[in-house]
């Protein structure tokens, strides 16, 4: 973890944390067996609440430590159906400001973006400096979807593993911090929640004809996944493979993976107030000096509440 803390935070961050959840336990190292993932823990919903507010608001403190320099990252979102994507886009709106966090749902390309190269229509949405973006389904749907419905030749979608890596080697290369996480749900998790969709009203607009094609397809899509995974988990660039069939265990675990990744070498502390701008408050506002030390302390404890579920740097 690489959260820049003082030793008092370092202290306060060595609070227990759900191991489980620890961003380490999924990173991709080597082909996946979907088959064989079958360990999908649960976590206790007051606990969930608790640990997701406490995330949140240490995504809050990066967004502003990106404000006004380099720093930009790219967030990926892939998954099954019904997996959790659309609810952890939600739980990230709810907590970061929308004037430095985008997102972009991918959809299928229309004629026009059909007749350019795939990975064309994704530059224009790539993040500023200050900017954290995240992709809902993204240039991977050339090996997945268009792989498995037959919409890319096999040449062509054998070829986009080596251009999606040189893809995302020019990113980093280039100071953007690109993480990748897929949600993994058994089928029969993803049956369960179509039966909730179709029934629950207020779901049923989610639910398409192409989710059930898709389902009947999984094997192929299985396929795909694990092939994927084996070609384009770099050591720049790696997947995580999060069990998703418990909703608050898998938004904890993608939150945590998020921290460690964003926040790595980022300082947290508030920003030190330039002379000029303190002279200016000073003789407006009337603050003195020692009103500024109180804020920033309060500033701090807010830190390390908010650290309390991170784990320490090592």
């Amino acid at each position: 973890m690489g959260l820049v803390m003082n030793q008092r935070q370092r202290h306060t961050a060595l609070l227990p944390v759900h191991a489980a959840s620890n961003p380490r336990n999924f990173i991709v190292r080597r082909r996946p067996r979907l088959a064989e993932l079958n360990d999908h823990p649960e976590l206790d919903f007051a606990d969930y609440e608790r640990r997701l507010v406490s995330l949140q608001g240490v995504l809050q403190l990066i967004q502003q430590a990106y404000l006004g320099t380099p720093e930009r990252a790219l967030i990926v979102l892939e998954g099954w159906d019904t997996a959790g994507k659309g609810g952890i886009v939600r739980r990230l709106g709810w907590a970061l400001d929308p004037r430095s966090f985008k997102v972009h749902p991918v959809a299928a390309p229309d004629e026009h973006e059909r007749a350019e190269h795939y990975l064309q229509r994704f530059w224009r949405h790539l993040p500023e400096k200050g900017q954290i973006v995240a992709f809902d389904r993204s240039w991977y749907g050339r090996v997945l979807v268009e792989r498995v419905e037959g919409l890319a030749t096999k040449t062509e979608w054998r070829r986009a593993y080596h251009e999606i890596n040189e893809f995302e080697r020019m990113l980093v290369d280039s100071g953007v911090r690109v993480l990748k996480l897929f949600l993994h749900i058994t089928s029969d998790e993803q049956a369960r929640r179509f039966r909730d969709r179709l029934i629950n009203p207020v779901k049923r607009w989610k639910l398409s004809y192409e989710d059930f094609r898709n389902r009947d397809h999984r094997p192929d899509y299985v396929t795909a996944i694990e092939d994927m995974m084996e070609e384009t988990a770099t050591k720049l660039a790696p997947w995580y493979l999060i069990p998703a069939n418990n909703k608050p265990f898998s938004r904890i675990a993608a939150f945590r993976i998020l921290v460690d990744r964003l926040g790595s070498g980022v300082p947290l502390e508030p920003r030190s107030i330039s002379p000029e701008l303190f002279k200016q408050a000073k003789r407006i506002l009337g603050l003195s000096a020692s009103d500024i030390r109180r804020a920033t302390k309060a500033a701090n404890r807010k830190i390390r509440k908010h650290g309390a579920d991170i784990e320490p740097p090592v």
